[in-house]
């Protein structure tokens, strides 16, 4: 366990983007009824996905993370869930099958309900409320009895997160991910678009390799791999009350893990030096993020790397970079240089999204699909011009047919944005830009492949 610290030591240090609960006595009851809940996630899951992050860290797999920007209570429904996933899938199988990596599949799922708010306060004509933070804290509605934060949400979210987990364990073991459905993975609103067409010749050609390797005695019940996969779940680790409920001892290894999710990051505006957050997830054994914006100095993230992995474990730390499209090459470079130069084992990992959103002339904030590609094009050319490998990939993104970010092969026009504009934060890729981004990467990655194997 790190030294001096406990699941509550964040509290003597700076916490922002936390919620000002109106009742104190409301939240200790809350955190207390959290405390005596099972764990969502198991410490030795937690321990595998450290270990699947050590070879992409190490240039042998590919980091996918995808989901929403913020879950919400009044979207669950087991098709919104099996949609995601199933995009997910999609995704893995376009870069698996380009890039003969294996690829490491991790949900913005069932725990992502707490947002950071640039300002503590939205204004919408005269009225000024506070500003929402997700549905474990408040609601979206712009009301005053809806924006006040109420703990009992913390307990609903629990619940929303634990029925998810139950509903991905049953997708990613009991057959819906074998290998052999690779067809029924598309969205029928795809229809006849460019990239859904270019998918169904990449499963074609897939469904023949299972069709000669079952004739050699490869098939799914003799192959387990062929019939399941293993998908890990992650969320912002900001509503630290919720966290530090979640945290529980390891009976195997005595150490502390967040049970919360496998996976857990710090955000651009929390990974501050004297962070709470940083404080609380230094003694968790999860592995983590650490989301890097234009703003973080190199010697700065050096000491957050000393603090969150001392011991330097691979697969424990992904950097997850966030410029903008026109900001990548004057930022990644220096901190590439400075943590190889310093020999920290981490995962880089490319998000696209938040450093691309405008106000579009409709009113609606977007992101627009040229910006995030050009992102990746960046990020992945940077790398190779490094020598470093160009290890993930963080998107906001979800399986439904929304139109939030322009552009794409299905264009969506600013005209468009307000057909299906459902997000309850940011702006989302829907399936098929999801899909486009995926051969883009699929691209991108046998750009490095090819490098490297010139280079040996």
């Amino acid at each position: 366990m790190a030294a001096d610290w406990s699941p509550d030591s964040w509290r003597r240090f700076e916490a922002r983007q936390l919620p000002d609960y109106p009742d104190p006595q409301a939240l200790d009851a809350a955190v207390e009824s959290l405390r005596s809940y099972p764990p969502l996630v198991f410490a030795g899951e937690a321990r595998n996905l450290t270990a699947d992050l050590a070879r992409v860290s190490a240039g042998e797999a590919f980091l996918l993370q995808g989901g929403d920007c913020a879950e919400s209570f009044a979207e669950f429904h087991p098709d919104n869930i099996r949609d995601t996933f199933r995009v997910i899938l999609q995704m893995a199988v376009v870069l698996t099958f380009a890039s003969k990596l294996p690829v490491v599949k991790l949900g913005r799922m069932a725990g992502q309900f707490a947002k950071p708010r640039s300002a503590p306060l939205e204004r919408q004509g005269d009225v000024e409320l506070p500003s929402y933070r997700g549905d474990n804290v408040n609601d979206i509605a712009f009301t005053s009895a809806s924006r006040i934060p109420d703990p009992q949400r913390m307990l609903r979210g629990y619940s929303q997160s634990a029925a998810t987990l139950n509903l991905l364990r049953a997708f990613a073991q009991g057959g819906y991910a074998n290998l052999h459905q690779v067809h029924r993975w598309t969205h029928d609103f795809l229809g006849q678009s460019p990239w859904a067409k270019k998918y169904r010749e990449t499963a074609d050609r897939i469904g023949e390799a299972l069709d000669f390797m079952r004739a050699c005695g490869i098939d799914p019940e003799t192959v387990p791999q062929l019939a399941q996969t293993q998908f890990y779940t992650s969320h912002e680790a900001l509503l630290l009350p919720f966290e530090q409920a979640m945290a529980r001892r390891d009976s195997l290894t005595g150490g502390w893990y967040d049970t919360s999710a496998h996976f857990l990051w710090i955000g651009d505006r929390t990974r501050f030096e004297g962070s709470a957050h940083v404080e609380f997830l230094r003694g968790v054994g999860n592995p983590l993020g650490v989301k890097c914006g234009p703003s973080l100095d190199p010697d700065v993230l050096l000491r957050l790397l000393d603090i969150l992995n001392p011991s330097r474990t691979p697969g424990r730390i992904t950097l997850i970079t966030r410029y903008g499209h026109d900001k990548v090459e004057a930022h990644l470079p220096r901190l590439i240089r400075t943590v190889a130069r310093e020999g920290h084992p981490v995962v880089w990992s490319c998000d696209p999204m938040h450093g691309n959103t405008v106000q579009s002339a409709s009113g609606y904030k977007t992101r627009p699909f040229e910006r995030i590609l050009s992102e990746v094009r960046a990020f992945f050319a940077v790398h190779r011009a490094e020598g470093s490998h160009a290890g993930g990939i963080h998107a906001e993104m979800t399986g439904r047919n929304v139109t939030e970010c322009t552009g794409g092969a299905v264009d969506v026009t600013d005209q468009s944005l307000a057909d299906r504009y459902h997000t309850h934060c940011d702006p989302r890729l829907n399936a098929g830009q999801s899909l486009e981004l995926a051969f883009l990467l699929a691209e991108m990655l046998n750009e490095e492949m090819a490098e490297r194997r010139k280079a040996a």
